[in-house]
């Protein structure tokens, strides 16, 4: 198992590992699509857990020295208000964010509240109040952000590929958006402008491995009518395994530090602000590197194998393929035989079998040797002889 398990590796290295994923692309749209239908119900079911950038609210900064972070939360919860997120920033404070609370008596009431739980002062405890108009303009400028950007790819790839190219890697764009947000939906991560951000970071990367793939498509498959042996797809599905080593080391290569950045940063240092960003990337890269390899370069094979000039090639490819399996039946079924009626490529008729049969030797054939006869001396001695002479 260890052999073969190195011998697996070292042809994906190579490129030989001839994993087909193009030929199965069926099976990767059918998983795309159960992935993109879950994404969105729970988009339009549950929603997403939005932040108060973008509903409104209010935020509290509170020392960290009064106690644990859930002791905070219930402590704003007996004061009254509705708790929605609550972070550690470093070592020095919570961050406990609310709903909106426009009454200003109202929120002097909340923080004498908690200040008293914990016998401190009100003044050790700060607050501000977000709106969501701030939200709003974040959203609308990412907005129109991501549709320049789809917009540049679009004619960057037209012009560097062609048009199915562009649309395949568009399509796996969006693909990476819809599955990253329904995680997010799905498991009630909170939706922050830092999200937002994060979510056109991962575009770059995912756009940059597609790319990849598709200019070792491009490669593979120029000229591809004058060959008699290969598909479209089947260069194409040569280039994602050629490709396949070099896309998994650049998505654990981009995953290590993000996840350095989420995992030690927020999770053991408690930098709350790194969290959002960190999230969102770790997501969106995984899903990335999953499209990148088992969703672009399918569906640019699905679109050029309804082009007229590509149909008929793999037509003839395969008609090719066939005539050669049913010649070599035939020969199987009814191999040639030499002028004695042997199977050329069988086995040979030689001298020895022919004597040993009974049968006489060819003409010019030397004489088969009798029992005994040929033997070599042993060393220091004579054949029949005793001893060898001084």
């Amino acid at each position: 198992m260890a052999g073969s398990g190195r011998g697996l590796a070292a042809r994906l290295y190579r490129g030989e590992a001839d994993v087909d994923i193009v030929g199965r692309r069926k099976l990767w749209f059918t998983v795309a699509g159960i992935a993109i239908i879950i994404a969105v119900a729970s988009m339009f079911v549950r929603g997403f857990t939005l932040g108060i950038e973008f509903e409104g609210g209010n935020q509290y900064n509170v020392p960290v020295k009064v106690g644990t972070l859930n002791e905070v939360e219930q402590a704003f919860t007996d004061a009254g208000v509705s708790v929605k997120t609550g972070q550690t920033m470093g070592d020095t404070q919570y961050v406990i964010k609310t709903e909106l609370i426009t009454d200003a008596q109202r929120q002097t009431q909340i923080k004498d509240a908690v200040a008293k739980h914990f016998n401190i002062t009100p003044e050790q405890i700060s607050d501000s109040a977000v709106s969501t108009s701030w939200g709003g303009q974040v959203t609308n400028k990412a907005a129109l952000s991501l549709a320049i950007f789809l917009a540049a790819v679009l004619v960057y790839l037209i012009a560097r590929f062609e048009w199915r190219m562009a649309v395949a890697a568009v399509a796996s764009l969006l693909l990476d958006l819809i599955l990253t947000g329904g995680v997010y939906s799905l498991v009630g991560f909170e939706v922050t402008p830092s999200t937002v951000i994060g979510f056109l970071t991962i575009l770059g990367f995912a756009l940059y491995d597609v790319v990849v793939v598709f200019d070792k498509v491009q490669e593979n498959t120029r000229g591809i009518t004058g060959s008699s042996t290969t598909t479209y797809a089947e260069a194409a599905n040569l280039a994602v395994n050629q490709t396949l080593m070099r896309s998994i080391n650049t998505g654990l290569v981009a995953l290590l530090p993000v996840g350095g950045l989420l995992f030690i940063g927020a999770g053991l240092l408690g930098a709350g602000t790194l969290k959002d960003l960190g999230l969102v990337l770790f997501i969106g890269m995984g899903v990335a590197v999953y499209s990148s390899i088992f969703f672009a370069t399918p569906v640019l094979a699905e679109l050029k194998s309804r082009e007229p000039r590509l149909q008929q090639h793999a037509n003839r490819v395969k008609g090719k393929r066939a005539a050669l399996a049913k010649e070599a039946a035939a020969r199987a079924a009814n191999p040639p035989r030499d002028s004695d009626g042997v199977p050329v490529g069988g086995p040979a008729k030689s001298v020895e079998r022919s004597e040993l049969a009974g049968a006489a030797p060819r003409p010019g054939a030397r004489p088969a040797a009798r029992p005994g006869q040929g033997k070599r001396p042993r060393a220091g001695g004579r054949p029949g002889g005793g001893g060898a002479r001084r």
